[in-house]
């Protein structure tokens, strides 16, 4: 089986606590978090995922901006430079606990974070990674 993800959701994963914008979103979210370090894969696609769900029935619901969708597309070209492929949607991709530490590094580094500029979450997730990712839920098997 595969998770269906939106390239941007990639980077939100490393630095994921168990924090978000409600509480059916945070429990769909680790819930997710848990497929992933159970070793499912992860299907891209191009607009919203199984993390959105729970917002998807709100009135003013942000997975169907412009502004999402080319993060999507700033996400996937930076990550596709981590795991040297160009990934878009439609790819497979599995995270394992070396794939996983190489984007965090990269991510501490600043070197995938352009689809990050303007996020709300964006400050969070700088503390996160300069706290060497202390707590983070995402832990895929070797």
């Amino acid at each position: 089986m595969t998770v269906s993800i939106r390239a941007h959701h990639l980077l939100c994963m490393l630095t994921y606590l168990g924090k978000g914008y409600t509480e059916d979103f945070v429990r769909n979210y680790s819930a997710v978090i848990d497929r992933l370090n159970a070793g499912e894969g992860i299907r891209l696609v191009g607009g919203p995922d199984e993390i959105c769900a729970p917002m998807l029935n709100e009135n003013v619901c942000h997975c169907h901006n412009d502004s999402v969708r080319e993060r999507d597309n700033l996400a996937a070209q930076a990550i596709g430079s981590v795991v040297g492929r160009e990934l878009a949607p439609g790819s497979l991709l599995r995270l394992d606990a070396a794939t996983t530490q190489q984007l965090r590094d990269a991510f501490a580094a600043a070197s995938i974070r352009t689809a990050c500029t303007s996020c709300e979450w964006q400050a969070l997730c700088t503390r996160i990674a300069r706290n060497n990712y202390r707590g983070c839920q995402l832990a895929p098997p070797e």
